[in-house]
Protein backbone atom coordinates (compact mmCIF):
# COMPACT_ATOMS: atom_id res chain seq x y z
CA UNK A 1 0.00 0.00 0.00
CA UNK A 2 1.19 3.65 -0.86
CA UNK A 3 2.79 5.42 2.09
CA UNK A 4 0.66 8.78 2.68
CA UNK A 5 3.37 11.95 3.40
CA UNK A 6 0.88 13.97 5.53
CA UNK A 7 -1.20 12.09 8.89
CA UNK A 8 -4.54 11.81 9.00
CA UNK A 9 -5.77 15.18 11.24
CA UNK A 10 -3.68 17.03 8.31
CA UNK A 11 -5.44 15.89 5.53
CA UNK A 12 -8.72 16.96 7.36
CA UNK A 13 -7.52 20.05 7.56
CA UNK A 14 -6.43 20.52 4.16
CA UNK A 15 -9.97 18.92 2.67
CA UNK A 16 -8.75 16.02 1.35
CA UNK A 17 -11.32 13.52 0.67
CA UNK A 18 -11.09 10.23 2.14
CA UNK A 19 -13.28 7.49 0.72
CA UNK A 20 -15.08 4.97 2.33
CA UNK A 21 -17.54 1.97 2.04
CA UNK A 22 -21.06 2.07 1.84
CA UNK A 23 -23.29 3.15 5.07
CA UNK A 24 -26.53 3.00 4.22
CA UNK A 25 -29.34 1.67 1.24
CA UNK A 26 -30.78 5.28 1.26
CA UNK A 27 -26.95 6.58 -0.08
CA UNK A 28 -28.05 6.89 -3.77
CA UNK A 29 -25.55 9.52 -4.33
CA UNK A 30 -22.10 8.66 -3.35
CA UNK A 31 -20.05 12.17 -2.12
CA UNK A 32 -17.05 12.94 -3.22
CA UNK A 33 -14.30 15.85 -2.33
CA UNK A 34 -17.02 18.39 -3.82
CA UNK A 35 -19.23 17.81 -0.85
CA UNK A 36 -16.79 19.13 1.42
CA UNK A 37 -16.15 22.44 -0.57
CA UNK A 38 -16.47 25.40 0.88
CA UNK A 39 -19.25 26.45 -1.45
CA UNK A 40 -21.55 23.81 -0.72
CA UNK A 41 -24.64 22.92 1.57
CA UNK A 42 -26.73 25.23 -0.72
CA UNK A 43 -29.97 23.99 -0.13
CA UNK A 44 -31.56 20.79 1.92
CA UNK A 45 -30.34 18.49 -1.17
CA UNK A 46 -26.79 19.99 -0.30
CA UNK A 47 -27.03 19.09 3.42
CA UNK A 48 -28.64 15.90 2.86
CA UNK A 49 -25.73 14.49 0.91
CA UNK A 50 -23.73 16.08 3.18
CA UNK A 51 -25.56 13.61 5.72
CA UNK A 52 -24.80 10.81 3.56
CA UNK A 53 -21.21 11.49 3.64
CA UNK A 54 -21.04 11.13 7.05
CA UNK A 55 -22.76 7.45 7.35
CA UNK A 56 -20.41 6.56 4.74
CA UNK A 57 -17.54 6.08 7.16
CA UNK A 58 -19.95 4.05 9.12
CA UNK A 59 -18.90 0.92 6.71
CA UNK A 60 -15.26 2.27 5.81
CA UNK A 61 -13.52 -0.60 3.61
CA UNK A 62 -9.63 0.27 3.05
CA UNK A 63 -8.15 -0.56 -0.31
CA UNK A 64 -6.05 -3.10 1.82
CA UNK A 65 -9.59 -4.84 2.71
CA UNK A 66 -9.06 -3.85 6.49
CA UNK A 67 -12.41 -3.21 8.42
CA UNK A 68 -13.08 -2.96 11.96
CA UNK A 69 -14.94 -6.59 12.11
CA UNK A 70 -12.16 -8.41 9.88
CA UNK A 71 -9.37 -6.60 12.52
CA UNK A 72 -11.28 -7.09 15.85
CA UNK A 73 -12.11 -10.70 14.92
CA UNK A 74 -8.41 -11.04 14.01
CA UNK A 75 -7.46 -9.73 17.24
CA UNK A 76 -9.91 -12.17 19.28
CA UNK A 77 -9.36 -15.94 20.35
CA UNK A 78 -11.73 -16.78 18.23
CA UNK A 79 -10.09 -16.26 14.61
CA UNK A 80 -6.61 -16.78 13.13
CA UNK A 81 -5.80 -13.87 10.29
CA UNK A 82 -5.70 -16.69 7.75
CA UNK A 83 -5.35 -15.64 3.98
CA UNK A 84 -2.75 -16.71 1.58
CA UNK A 85 0.29 -16.74 3.78
CA UNK A 86 2.13 -15.03 6.64
CA UNK A 87 2.34 -11.47 4.75
CA UNK A 88 -1.32 -11.29 3.52
CA UNK A 89 -3.25 -8.82 4.91
CA UNK A 90 -0.47 -7.81 7.03
CA UNK A 91 -2.52 -5.64 9.47
CA UNK A 92 -4.33 -8.63 10.39
CA UNK A 93 -1.19 -10.90 10.39
CA UNK A 94 0.67 -8.75 12.88
CA UNK A 95 -2.46 -7.76 14.99
CA UNK A 96 -3.36 -11.65 15.32
CA UNK A 97 -0.13 -13.03 16.44
CA UNK A 98 0.80 -9.27 18.29
CA UNK A 99 3.72 -8.35 16.66
CA UNK A 100 1.44 -5.30 15.22
CA UNK A 101 3.91 -1.70 16.00
CA UNK A 102 3.25 1.43 15.50
CA UNK A 103 4.54 1.66 11.98
CA UNK A 104 2.45 -2.07 11.30
CA UNK A 105 -1.10 -2.88 12.16
CA UNK A 106 -4.55 -2.38 11.37
CA UNK A 107 -4.49 0.76 13.58
CA UNK A 108 -4.07 3.30 10.67
CA UNK A 109 -7.04 2.20 9.04
CA UNK A 110 -9.15 2.74 12.03
CA UNK A 111 -7.80 5.89 12.98
CA UNK A 112 -8.45 7.46 9.48
CA UNK A 113 -11.89 5.83 9.59
CA UNK A 114 -13.02 7.12 12.69
CA UNK A 115 -11.23 10.70 12.01
CA UNK A 116 -12.83 11.27 8.31
CA UNK A 117 -16.51 10.19 10.19
CA UNK A 118 -15.70 13.12 12.82
CA UNK A 119 -14.35 15.47 10.40
CA UNK A 120 -17.29 15.00 8.19
CA UNK A 121 -19.91 15.37 10.76
CA UNK A 122 -18.19 18.78 12.06
CA UNK A 123 -17.89 19.98 9.38
CA UNK A 124 -21.89 19.56 8.45
CA UNK A 125 -22.62 20.71 12.36
CA UNK A 126 -20.53 23.70 11.24
CA UNK A 127 -22.71 24.27 8.16
CA UNK A 128 -25.99 23.59 8.67
CA UNK A 129 -27.19 26.32 10.58
CA UNK A 130 -26.64 28.43 7.52
CA UNK A 131 -28.48 25.83 5.18
CA UNK A 132 -32.04 27.26 4.04
CA UNK A 133 -34.63 24.16 4.70
CA UNK A 134 -36.84 22.95 6.49
CA UNK A 135 -35.88 23.66 10.18
CA UNK A 136 -37.59 20.46 11.77
CA UNK A 137 -35.61 18.28 8.72
CA UNK A 138 -32.80 19.89 9.99
CA UNK A 139 -33.11 19.72 13.50
CA UNK A 140 -33.44 15.67 12.79
CA UNK A 141 -30.15 16.09 10.23
CA UNK A 142 -28.80 17.70 13.25
CA UNK A 143 -29.14 14.72 15.55
CA UNK A 144 -28.39 12.04 13.23
CA UNK A 145 -24.93 13.75 13.01
CA UNK A 146 -24.33 14.06 16.45
CA UNK A 147 -25.22 10.43 16.99
CA UNK A 148 -23.05 9.29 14.25
CA UNK A 149 -20.17 11.66 15.81
CA UNK A 150 -20.79 9.75 18.98
CA UNK A 151 -20.48 6.62 17.26
CA UNK A 152 -16.99 7.10 15.90
CA UNK A 153 -15.43 8.85 18.68
CA UNK A 154 -16.62 5.81 20.88
CA UNK A 155 -14.51 3.04 18.40
CA UNK A 156 -11.62 5.63 18.63
CA UNK A 157 -11.15 6.21 22.66
CA UNK A 158 -11.93 2.75 23.29
CA UNK A 159 -9.36 1.46 20.88
CA UNK A 160 -6.87 4.03 21.06
CA UNK A 161 -8.08 5.81 24.93
CA UNK A 162 -5.77 8.83 24.01
CA UNK A 163 -7.29 10.81 21.47
CA UNK A 164 -7.41 14.04 19.67
CA UNK A 165 -10.86 15.39 20.72
CA UNK A 166 -12.18 17.84 18.19
CA UNK A 167 -15.47 19.57 17.61
CA UNK A 168 -15.23 21.68 14.25
CA UNK A 169 -13.06 21.04 11.44
CA UNK A 170 -9.55 21.61 12.10
CA UNK A 171 -7.78 25.19 10.53
CA UNK A 172 -5.07 24.70 8.47
CA UNK A 173 -2.29 26.53 10.54
CA UNK A 174 -3.44 24.32 13.50
CA UNK A 175 -3.63 21.18 11.80
CA UNK A 176 0.06 20.43 13.61
CA UNK A 177 -0.96 21.62 17.00
CA UNK A 178 -3.67 19.35 17.89
CA UNK A 179 -3.04 17.71 21.06
CA UNK A 180 -4.67 14.26 22.80
CA UNK A 181 -7.56 15.03 25.22
CA UNK A 182 -7.91 13.19 28.75
CA UNK A 183 -10.23 10.29 27.98
CA UNK A 184 -12.90 11.41 30.19
CA UNK A 185 -13.26 14.35 28.41
CA UNK A 186 -14.50 12.59 24.84
CA UNK A 187 -16.39 10.09 27.06
CA UNK A 188 -18.63 13.25 27.95
CA UNK A 189 -18.72 15.25 24.59
CA UNK A 190 -20.08 11.36 23.67
CA UNK A 191 -22.73 11.26 25.97
CA UNK A 192 -23.89 14.58 25.18
CA UNK A 193 -23.43 14.34 21.50
CA UNK A 194 -26.32 11.07 22.45
CA UNK A 195 -28.39 12.77 24.65
CA UNK A 196 -29.20 15.53 22.73
CA UNK A 197 -30.18 13.39 19.73
CA UNK A 198 -32.20 11.42 21.98
CA UNK A 199 -33.59 14.53 23.06
CA UNK A 200 -34.62 16.13 20.04
CA UNK A 201 -38.02 15.29 19.33
CA UNK A 202 -37.85 15.65 14.95
CA UNK A 203 -35.33 12.45 16.22
CA UNK A 204 -37.26 9.61 14.55
CA UNK A 205 -38.08 6.40 17.20
CA UNK A 206 -38.38 4.40 13.66
CA UNK A 207 -37.97 4.71 10.11
CA UNK A 208 -39.07 3.64 6.85
CA UNK A 209 -36.85 0.77 5.65
CA UNK A 210 -37.35 0.58 2.58
CA UNK A 211 -35.95 4.10 1.47
CA UNK A 212 -34.10 5.28 4.61
CA UNK A 213 -32.89 1.77 6.21
CA UNK A 214 -29.71 2.19 7.45
CA UNK A 215 -30.48 5.74 9.52
CA UNK A 216 -29.57 6.69 12.86
CA UNK A 217 -32.93 5.94 15.32
CA UNK A 218 -33.86 7.02 18.76
CA UNK A 219 -33.15 3.68 19.67
CA UNK A 220 -29.97 3.31 18.32
CA UNK A 221 -29.17 6.08 20.23
CA UNK A 222 -30.37 4.39 23.62
CA UNK A 223 -28.39 1.32 22.55
CA UNK A 224 -25.14 3.38 22.06
CA UNK A 225 -25.47 5.17 25.19
CA UNK A 226 -25.77 1.88 26.99
CA UNK A 227 -22.64 0.48 25.47
CA UNK A 228 -21.01 3.74 26.26
CA UNK A 229 -22.31 3.58 30.18
CA UNK A 230 -21.17 0.03 29.77
CA UNK A 231 -17.27 0.80 29.22
CA UNK A 232 -17.51 3.26 31.84
CA UNK A 233 -18.77 0.81 34.28
CA UNK A 234 -21.90 2.95 35.05
CA UNK A 235 -23.86 -0.42 35.59
CA UNK A 236 -27.39 1.40 36.66
CA UNK A 237 -27.21 3.82 33.78
CA UNK A 238 -26.30 1.55 31.12
CA UNK A 239 -29.33 -0.90 32.27
CA UNK A 240 -31.48 1.59 32.04
CA UNK A 241 -30.34 2.65 28.55
CA UNK A 242 -30.55 -0.73 27.22
CA UNK A 243 -33.98 -1.25 28.92
CA UNK A 244 -35.49 1.43 26.97
CA UNK A 245 -34.49 -0.67 23.79
CA UNK A 246 -35.15 -4.05 25.03
CA UNK A 247 -38.66 -3.47 26.75
CA UNK A 248 -40.23 -6.78 27.40
CA UNK A 249 -37.88 -9.72 27.09
CA UNK A 250 -38.85 -11.76 24.28
CA UNK A 251 -41.87 -9.53 23.13
CA UNK A 252 -41.54 -6.69 20.38
CA UNK A 253 -40.89 -3.40 21.70
CA UNK A 254 -43.84 -1.16 20.34
CA UNK A 255 -42.13 1.79 20.34
CA UNK A 256 -38.94 0.89 18.20
CA UNK A 257 -39.94 -2.19 16.34
CA UNK A 258 -37.46 -4.48 17.80
CA UNK A 259 -37.88 -8.12 18.61
CA UNK A 260 -35.79 -10.89 18.15
CA UNK A 261 -35.84 -12.79 14.69
CA UNK A 262 -37.62 -16.22 15.10
CA UNK A 263 -35.09 -18.08 13.64
CA UNK A 264 -31.21 -17.53 14.08
CA UNK A 265 -29.87 -18.87 10.86
CA UNK A 266 -32.16 -16.19 9.20
CA UNK A 267 -30.14 -13.22 10.63
CA UNK A 268 -27.72 -14.28 7.92
CA UNK A 269 -30.15 -14.46 5.13
CA UNK A 270 -28.53 -11.69 2.82
CA UNK A 271 -31.30 -10.34 0.38
CA UNK A 272 -34.40 -11.13 2.11
CA UNK A 273 -33.88 -10.10 5.55
CA UNK A 274 -31.93 -6.97 5.49
CA UNK A 275 -32.98 -4.23 8.39
CA UNK A 276 -35.13 -7.06 10.47
CA UNK A 277 -36.56 -6.23 13.97
CA UNK A 278 -34.01 -7.44 15.32
CA UNK A 279 -31.21 -5.03 13.90
CA UNK A 280 -30.57 -1.82 16.03
CA UNK A 281 -27.94 -0.29 13.87
CA UNK A 282 -26.99 -1.83 10.92
CA UNK A 283 -24.41 -1.25 7.84
CA UNK A 284 -26.17 -1.50 4.58
CA UNK A 285 -23.75 -3.08 1.45
CA UNK A 286 -24.71 -3.37 -2.25
CA UNK A 287 -23.92 -5.34 -4.91
CA UNK A 288 -24.73 -2.83 -7.74
CA UNK A 289 -22.14 -0.09 -6.85
CA UNK A 290 -20.03 -1.73 -9.79
CA UNK A 291 -16.67 -1.65 -7.15
CA UNK A 292 -13.51 -3.11 -9.24
CA UNK A 293 -9.91 -3.66 -8.49
CA UNK A 294 -8.62 0.00 -9.03
CA UNK A 295 -10.57 1.36 -6.20
CA UNK A 296 -11.31 -1.27 -3.27
CA UNK A 297 -12.09 1.24 -0.82
CA UNK A 298 -14.76 2.67 -3.69
CA UNK A 299 -16.71 -0.12 -3.52
CA UNK A 300 -20.26 -0.81 -2.13
CA UNK A 301 -20.23 -4.40 -1.71
CA UNK A 302 -18.89 -6.10 1.41
CA UNK A 303 -15.24 -7.13 1.03
CA UNK A 304 -15.71 -9.57 3.88
CA UNK A 305 -17.48 -12.35 2.44
CA UNK A 306 -15.04 -12.76 -0.22
CA UNK A 307 -12.29 -13.01 1.99
CA UNK A 308 -13.50 -15.79 4.34
CA UNK A 309 -14.94 -18.15 1.85
CA UNK A 310 -12.05 -21.21 1.65
CA UNK A 311 -9.91 -20.63 -1.17
CA UNK A 312 -10.28 -22.79 -4.38
CA UNK A 313 -13.39 -24.19 -2.76
CA UNK A 314 -15.55 -26.62 -5.35
CA UNK A 315 -18.84 -28.14 -4.68
CA UNK A 316 -18.25 -31.50 -5.26
CA UNK A 317 -21.16 -33.41 -4.93
CA UNK A 318 -25.13 -32.82 -4.21
CA UNK A 319 -25.51 -31.32 -1.22
CA UNK A 320 -22.61 -29.14 -1.00
CA UNK A 321 -23.06 -25.84 0.41
CA UNK A 322 -23.51 -22.98 -2.40
CA UNK A 323 -20.18 -21.09 -1.49
CA UNK A 324 -17.93 -19.02 -3.33
CA UNK A 325 -14.21 -19.23 -3.76
CA UNK A 326 -12.57 -17.22 -1.41
CA UNK A 327 -9.23 -16.19 -0.11
CA UNK A 328 -9.72 -17.89 3.39
CA UNK A 329 -9.12 -15.30 5.86
CA UNK A 330 -10.56 -14.97 9.69
CA UNK A 331 -10.46 -18.70 9.73
CA UNK A 332 -12.51 -19.80 12.98
CA UNK A 333 -10.23 -21.65 15.93
CA UNK A 334 -10.94 -25.13 17.37
CA UNK A 335 -11.65 -22.97 20.65
CA UNK A 336 -14.31 -21.64 19.15
CA UNK A 337 -15.34 -24.79 17.24
CA UNK A 338 -14.73 -26.73 20.66
CA UNK A 339 -17.25 -24.41 21.86
CA UNK A 340 -19.51 -23.46 19.56
CA UNK A 341 -19.86 -27.50 18.07
CA UNK A 342 -23.19 -28.59 19.81
CA UNK A 343 -24.48 -25.39 19.98
CA UNK A 344 -27.80 -25.06 17.82
CA UNK A 345 -26.01 -21.88 16.39
CA UNK A 346 -23.16 -23.79 15.28
CA UNK A 347 -24.05 -24.31 11.08
CA UNK A 348 -24.83 -20.60 10.73
CA UNK A 349 -21.89 -19.45 12.29
CA UNK A 350 -19.03 -22.49 11.25
CA UNK A 351 -18.66 -23.62 7.89
CA UNK A 352 -16.68 -27.07 8.47
CA UNK A 353 -14.75 -28.09 5.14
CA UNK A 354 -12.57 -29.90 7.52
CA UNK A 355 -15.79 -32.88 7.96
CA UNK A 356 -16.56 -31.85 4.27
CA UNK A 357 -13.46 -32.77 2.46
CA UNK A 358 -13.11 -36.12 4.25
CA UNK A 359 -15.56 -37.30 1.86
CA UNK A 360 -14.97 -34.99 -1.08
CA UNK A 361 -18.30 -33.50 -0.65
CA UNK A 362 -16.65 -30.05 -0.98
CA UNK A 363 -13.00 -29.15 -1.60
CA UNK A 364 -10.39 -26.36 -1.44
CA UNK A 365 -7.36 -25.56 -0.90
CA UNK A 366 -5.64 -24.94 2.68
CA UNK A 367 -4.49 -21.48 3.06
CA UNK A 368 -2.05 -19.94 5.58
CA UNK A 369 -3.30 -21.02 9.79
CA UNK A 370 -5.75 -23.10 8.22
CA UNK A 371 -8.16 -25.01 10.90
CA UNK A 372 -10.77 -26.61 8.34
CA UNK A 373 -13.41 -24.22 9.77
CA UNK A 374 -14.92 -20.91 8.30
CA UNK A 375 -16.91 -17.79 9.37
CA UNK A 376 -20.42 -18.66 7.33
CA UNK A 377 -22.28 -15.87 8.94
CA UNK A 378 -20.02 -14.28 6.20
CA UNK A 379 -19.15 -16.17 3.38
CA UNK A 380 -19.75 -15.57 -0.09
CA UNK A 381 -22.52 -17.68 -1.23
CA UNK A 382 -22.94 -17.77 -5.47
CA UNK A 383 -26.90 -17.23 -4.74
CA UNK A 384 -25.68 -13.97 -3.79
CA UNK A 385 -23.22 -12.94 -7.12
CA UNK A 386 -23.37 -9.39 -8.02
CA UNK A 387 -25.83 -8.90 -11.22
CA UNK A 388 -24.84 -5.74 -11.52
CA UNK A 389 -21.13 -4.19 -13.05
CA UNK A 390 -17.72 -4.54 -11.50
CA UNK A 391 -15.88 -7.31 -10.33
CA UNK A 392 -17.56 -9.83 -8.69
CA UNK A 393 -15.94 -10.52 -5.53
CA UNK A 394 -15.96 -7.10 -4.33
CA UNK A 395 -20.00 -6.87 -5.08
CA UNK A 396 -21.63 -8.77 -2.57
CA UNK A 397 -24.56 -7.41 -0.53
CA UNK A 398 -24.60 -8.72 2.69
CA UNK A 399 -24.85 -6.47 5.54
CA UNK A 400 -23.63 -5.93 8.96
CA UNK A 401 -24.99 -5.35 11.94
CA UNK A 402 -23.37 -2.86 14.32
CA UNK A 403 -25.56 -3.74 16.64
CA UNK A 404 -28.36 -5.93 17.49
CA UNK A 405 -31.19 -6.87 19.68
CA UNK A 406 -29.76 -10.06 20.97
CA UNK A 407 -26.44 -7.99 22.11
CA UNK A 408 -28.69 -5.35 23.78
CA UNK A 409 -30.35 -8.18 26.14
CA UNK A 410 -26.82 -9.40 26.67
CA UNK A 411 -26.17 -6.59 27.56
CA UNK A 412 -28.27 -5.27 29.97
CA UNK A 413 -28.59 -8.53 31.66
CA UNK A 414 -24.47 -8.31 32.69
CA UNK A 415 -25.02 -4.64 33.97
CA UNK A 416 -28.36 -6.07 35.84
CA UNK A 417 -26.10 -8.89 37.55
CA UNK A 418 -23.17 -6.63 38.02
CA UNK A 419 -25.26 -4.21 39.62
CA UNK A 420 -25.42 -6.59 42.45
CA UNK A 421 -28.87 -7.73 40.98
CA UNK A 422 -29.52 -11.59 41.06
CA UNK A 423 -29.30 -13.10 38.02
CA UNK A 424 -31.72 -16.07 39.09
CA UNK A 425 -34.98 -17.44 37.97
CA UNK A 426 -37.89 -15.01 37.85
CA UNK A 427 -35.62 -11.84 37.68
CA UNK A 428 -34.87 -9.76 34.69
CA UNK A 429 -31.16 -10.51 33.96
CA UNK A 430 -32.41 -13.86 33.57
CA UNK A 431 -35.49 -13.68 31.58
CA UNK A 432 -32.89 -11.38 29.05
CA UNK A 433 -30.16 -14.22 29.16
CA UNK A 434 -33.00 -17.11 28.32
CA UNK A 435 -34.65 -14.88 25.51
CA UNK A 436 -31.45 -15.13 23.51
CA UNK A 437 -30.90 -18.51 24.07
CA UNK A 438 -34.30 -19.96 24.31
CA UNK A 439 -34.59 -18.85 20.64
CA UNK A 440 -32.64 -21.45 19.50
CA UNK A 441 -33.87 -24.04 22.06
CA UNK A 442 -31.60 -23.90 24.64
CA UNK A 443 -32.60 -24.54 28.09
CA UNK A 444 -32.55 -21.67 30.84
CA UNK A 445 -29.40 -21.36 32.97
CA UNK A 446 -29.36 -18.32 35.72
CA UNK A 447 -28.09 -15.37 34.85
CA UNK A 448 -24.69 -15.11 36.02
CA UNK A 449 -21.57 -13.09 34.77
CA UNK A 450 -19.62 -16.13 33.06
CA UNK A 451 -23.01 -17.49 31.68
CA UNK A 452 -23.57 -13.91 30.44
CA UNK A 453 -20.31 -13.79 28.78
CA UNK A 454 -20.47 -17.27 27.44
CA UNK A 455 -23.51 -16.54 25.76
CA UNK A 456 -22.21 -13.50 23.82
CA UNK A 457 -19.22 -15.42 22.76
CA UNK A 458 -21.51 -17.77 21.12
CA UNK A 459 -24.31 -15.47 19.60
CA UNK A 460 -21.49 -13.04 18.32
CA UNK A 461 -18.98 -15.06 17.32
CA UNK A 462 -17.30 -13.47 13.98
CA UNK A 463 -18.99 -10.03 14.10
CA UNK A 464 -16.31 -8.03 15.90
CA UNK A 465 -17.85 -8.16 19.77
CA UNK A 466 -15.56 -10.58 21.29
CA UNK A 467 -12.06 -8.65 21.65
CA UNK A 468 -13.30 -5.61 23.04
CA UNK A 469 -15.69 -7.99 25.68
CA UNK A 470 -12.30 -9.79 26.40
CA UNK A 471 -10.47 -6.42 27.23
CA UNK A 472 -13.37 -4.61 28.93
CA UNK A 473 -13.77 -7.20 31.11
CA UNK A 474 -10.19 -7.97 31.98
CA UNK A 475 -10.26 -11.61 31.02
CA UNK A 476 -8.14 -10.82 27.43
CA UNK A 477 -4.47 -11.27 29.41
CA UNK A 478 -5.54 -14.77 30.22
CA UNK A 479 -7.65 -15.57 27.07
CA UNK A 480 -5.11 -14.31 24.36
CA UNK A 481 -1.89 -14.83 25.97
CA UNK A 482 -1.61 -17.98 24.09
CA UNK A 483 -1.80 -15.66 20.93
CA UNK A 484 1.06 -12.73 21.98
CA UNK A 485 -1.25 -10.16 24.21
CA UNK A 486 0.40 -8.61 26.60
CA UNK A 487 -1.24 -7.34 29.79
CA UNK A 488 -0.75 -3.72 30.38
CA UNK A 489 0.50 -3.71 26.65
CA UNK A 490 -2.28 -4.49 23.96
CA UNK A 491 -5.44 -3.64 25.75
CA UNK A 492 -4.67 -0.28 23.49
CA UNK A 493 -3.65 -0.32 20.07
CA UNK A 494 -0.18 2.18 19.02
CA UNK A 495 -1.06 5.40 17.53
CA UNK A 496 -0.01 5.47 14.19
CA UNK A 497 3.51 6.56 13.82
CA UNK A 498 2.83 8.78 10.81
CA UNK A 499 -0.17 10.81 12.88
CA UNK A 500 2.66 11.68 15.53
CA UNK A 501 5.52 12.86 12.57
CA UNK A 502 5.68 17.11 13.20
CA UNK A 503 2.80 17.04 15.21
CA UNK A 504 1.95 17.31 19.03
CA UNK A 505 0.15 14.32 19.44
CA UNK A 506 2.12 11.87 21.83
CA UNK A 507 2.71 7.70 21.29
CA UNK A 508 0.22 5.77 24.00
CA UNK A 509 2.34 4.93 27.01
CA UNK A 510 2.03 1.45 26.52
CA UNK A 511 4.11 1.77 23.12
CA UNK A 512 6.77 3.95 23.62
Amino acid sequence: MKKRQIPYIAAMALGISLAAGCSSNFLEVRPVGTNLESNYYRDATEAFNGLIAVYDVVGYQSSGYVTKTGAMDAASDDHLAGGGGPGDVSEFQVISNYSLAPDQGPQEQLWRKGYAGIFRANTLLTKLPGVPMDENLKKRFVAETKFLRAFFYFDLVRLFRNIPLLTTPVATADMYNVVQAPPADVYNLIIQDIKEAIAEPNFPDQVNIATDGGRATRGAAHALLGKVYLYQEKWAEAAAEFAEVNGTPGQPNGKYGYNLVAKFEDLWNRSSNKFNTESVFEVAFSSLSGGDWGCVSCTEGNVLNIMVAPRNYIANKPGAPSVYAGWSFLVVTKSLFDAIHFDPRYKATVLNMDSLSIDSTALYSKGYDNTGYFLNKFIAKTTDESKGPGAKPLNFPQNLYEIRLADTYLMEAEALVKSGQSGAAGTRAYQLLNAVRGRVGLSPVDATDDNIFRERRLELAGEGHRWFDLVRTGRAAAVLGPKGFKAGKHEVLPIPLLEMENTKIEQNPEWK
